[in-house]
């Protein structure tokens, strides 16, 4: 067959393909809609169904931030005497690189199973010694979706979980990842902030389930036992459910989730997340919370801030009819707040990976935790004040008057959006 027919029947049959493709996106994406007159404290169940979950009560919660996180993480990951399983999506050589690879060495020659699963294309920069030292210790070293033939249809799908269960028993999850950006206390530009929370009880099961779903689909293993899965009994009274299931067919999780949870809203929606890009649905409900009398506030690095900065411009694409439905907007200028948090009516909270767009609500692999206590919520609330105080509210006047230029750049990245 000749160049010239080869070249007719791609141009022929590109379309197709392209429409088959935005088929696909289309059908994973739902408008989504609900309506409930009963506030979210009572619908903690439901939560946790619609996202394919169950809500368990017994639960401890602790709330780490930035740096400090990591002191816990390791000491604890040396006192495991079972299991360790961590999973991330972005490791870079480092001090903190260092330390992890040492406290897992260390609990594998110990004789304690070591599992570690790490994003392909987050974890790219790993040096190769890294990886070879961990496996000739004993630990298991997987990267997901690792770019081969095999691959191709799913390379834009990315593990961006961040999560560690100990001996089955405890867990972290949030959005650290191991990068010497994250060390210190978010005090400059070279030091990032960040939330995670440290679970015990009957939650961890959830989430060690979660670990389970990608290890499985790379490696075909599953495990069983109570090093893994032992009986876990109540270890404080706060109920908690995990979004992170993808099923076909249907929206993901973590974007059902924090859709619903924006209609539920009766008195306040505070959402502190680095990477903020609402679909216009995401917009028309945070725009309907207004209108119930919600205080609804968004906190998020400014690009000066950002890892990304085209990221922030393409969501400034949407900023004009946020501000015009009354939602206040912050942007913090001194570094990347990179906390993927959000508090409902100073009850529920929401503490994971997932960041408020496109690539998180719609492709990645992302882990939520729902949290039904006050307490918690007052505290991440907290943290919320804490950083505001040195951020600058968007003025709707001010923002009106930006230049043609400014506007050009913004819509240019917005036409990004589905890949940033």
């Amino acid at each position: 067959m000749s160049e010239t027919i080869w070249m007719w029947l791609f141009f022929a049959t590109l379309p197709l393909m392209l429409l088959a493709i935005w088929s696909i996106r289309r059908h994973r994406s739902p408008v989504l809609q609900v309506k409930s007159d009963s506030g979210i404290a009572d619908l903690m169940p439901s939560l946790a169904g619609l996202t394919l979950g169950t809500a368990v009560g017994g639960n401890s919660v602790e709330i780490l931030e930035n740096g400090h996180f990591y002191d816990v993480l390791e000491a604890r990951i040396l006192a495991a005497q079972k299991s360790v399983h961590f999973e991330t999506f972005l490791w870079k050589p480092g001090e903190l690189a260092k330390r992890l690879a040492a406290a897992f060495i260390d609990r594998a020659r110990a004789g304690v199973t070591v599992r570690i699963m790490l994003d392909a294309v987050g974890s790219k920069t790993i040096e190769d010694d890294v990886v070879e030292f961990m496996r000739e210790a004993g630990c298991k070293v997987k990267f997901f979706h690792k770019r081969s033939l095999h691959t191709v249809g799913v390379l834009n799908d990315r593990d961006h979980r961040k999560m560690c269960i100990l001996d089955g028993k405890e867990a972290f999850v949030g959005g650290h990842c191991i990068t010497d950006d994250w060390l210190g206390d978010a005090e400059d530009h070279q030091h990032n902030s960040d939330v995670s929370v440290w679970l015990h009880g009957p939650i961890v099961h959830s989430v060690q389930g979660a670990f389970s779903e990608n290890w499985a689909g790379e490696t075909g293993e599953l495990f069983v036992g109570d090093a893994f899965f032992p009986v876990l009994h109540q270890a404080g009274d706060i109920t908690a459910h995990a979004a992170f299931t993808k099923p076909e067919n249907s929206a993901p999780a973590v974007k059902i989730l924090h859709h619903t949870v924006l209609c539920l809203a009766r008195e306040r929606i505070w959402i502190q997340n680095p990477y903020f890009i609402p679909k216009r649905e995401a917009i028309d409900a945070l725009a309907a919370a207004v209108k119930r009398g919600v205080d609804v506030r968004v906190l998020m690095p400014a690009t000066s801030g950002s890892d990304a900065p085209m990221v922030q411009h393409a969501g400034h694409y949407h900023f004009e009819s946020l501000l015009q439905a009354g939602v206040r907007l912050f942007e913090y200028p001194h570094t990347l707040l990179h906390q993927k948090v959000m508090t409902v009516d100073g009850v529920w909270s929401a503490v994971g990976s997932t960041n408020f767009d496109d690539r998180s609500f719609d492709t990645n692999d992302e882990i939520t935790i729902g949290i039904l206590d006050k307490d918690v919520a007052t505290r991440l609330d907290a943290i919320f004040e804490k950083y505001v105080q040195r951020a600058d509210e968007i003025s709707p006047e001010e923002w009106h008057k930006r230049s043609w230029m400014t506007k050009l750049k913004h819509n240019a990245a917005y036409l990004l959006n589905d890949v940033l």
